[in-house]
């Protein structure tokens, strides 16, 4: 890194909602110290059921699985310094520790998109495919979905972080409560028109890509349910997706709405707000939504809950 960028920013200021009075900002603390302490818990306990109880041992559940590590560290990147910008009028965050928090960002928020396209191949596989399910989705398979899922965010987020933290600044106070890249775009002194076009097109595609696969996935899906006989075996069917569909809506809604309005409709604040919703509200939610909508996951917990207490003769 230059020389010159160190001499001349050491570290940033992160705004948060500093412009609020300081009542709401105790509110938010408390709402978000919740939220988050709800994420853990909730995306720990997946992790660990489906991990304890051989009923789950099988490729939809190594896949969210996967999917609940994501969130979980999502949350630890963005959500405690955000926590500390609520305790006072804007937190300093160090040079590397900016770029540390963009590069983690960007490689869990990728990771997830290429996640969920696998997530939606595995429906599709389960549903248009269900005898030779076991065959296609082997462990060695899921494995190399997995690691296929997870890939790509490397090298998106070491070449976007990477240049953008070798263009000089001249100012300090990022706009927003964590170090994304459009509001630490906004300090630099420099031509950055080769960056944008670079990060628009890399937007568009890790978000569009991932999106198309999914289409394409519950196109195939939506046609083999649609020519099962009974309503009752539509139901089963649909069911066996219907909580990834829900999870795919709330992420891509929210990312797109942020990343894809007008610059006209797009301030600061209101940026914040549906920033929140993929990085705060989704990771707590995802845990919630697979738990609700998913007997064997209930049923697992419940198993789990009676082992830990030592309730052998009440499992079920």
């Amino acid at each position: 890194m230059a020389e010159g960028n160190w001499t001349g920013v050491n570290e940033f200021i992160l705004m948060s909602f500093s412009s609020l009075p300081t009542e709401i900002q105790s509110l938010l603390f408390l709402t978000f110290l919740i939220i988050y302490l709800v994420t853990l818990l909730g995306n720990s306990l997946i992790i660990l059921v489906t991990l304890a109880d051989p009923m789950l041992h099988s490729p939809m559940y190594f896949f969210l699985r996967n999917m609940s590590f994501i969130e979980i560290g999502f949350n630890l990147v963005i959500v405690p310094k955000m926590l500390g910008t609520l305790t006072a009028q804007g937190t300093t965050i160090s040079f590397l520790g900016c770029a540390t928090q963009m590069y983690f960002f960007f490689f869990f928020g990728v990771s997830e998109c290429f996640l969920l396209a696998t997530m939606a191949y595995d429906c599709y596989v389960a549903i248009c495919n269900p005898l030779h399910y076991p065959v296609i989705m082997n462990p060695k398979t899921c494995t190399k979905l997995a690691v296929a899922s997870w890939f790509p965010g490397i090298p998106v987020a070491t070449v976007q972080t990477t240049w953008l933290f070798n263009f000089p600044f001249c100012g300090t106070k990022v706009n927003h409560f964590f170090c994304d890249s459009p509001p630490v775009l906004r300090l630099v002194c420099a031509d950055t028109a080769l960056f944008e076009i670079y990060a628009i097109v890399g937007t568009i595609l890790v978000i569009m890509i991932p999106c198309l696969l999914i289409l394409c996935s519950y196109t195939c899906i939506t046609a083999a349910i649609l020519k099962i006989p009974s309503a009752k075996g539509k139901h089963k069917a649909f069911s066996t997706c219907s909580s990834h569909l829900l999870v795919v809506s709330l992420f891509y809604i929210s990312s797109s709405l942020t990343y894809f309005r007008p610059k006209s409709n797009n301030s600061p604040e209101s940026k914040k707000v549906l920033s929140l919703s993929y990085t705060v509200m989704t990771p707590m939610l995802n845990p919630i939504i697979d738990s609700l909508r998913n007997n064997e996951v209930k049923n697992a917990l419940g198993r789990t809950f009676y082992k830990a207490l030592g309730l052998r003769d009440c499992i079920a």
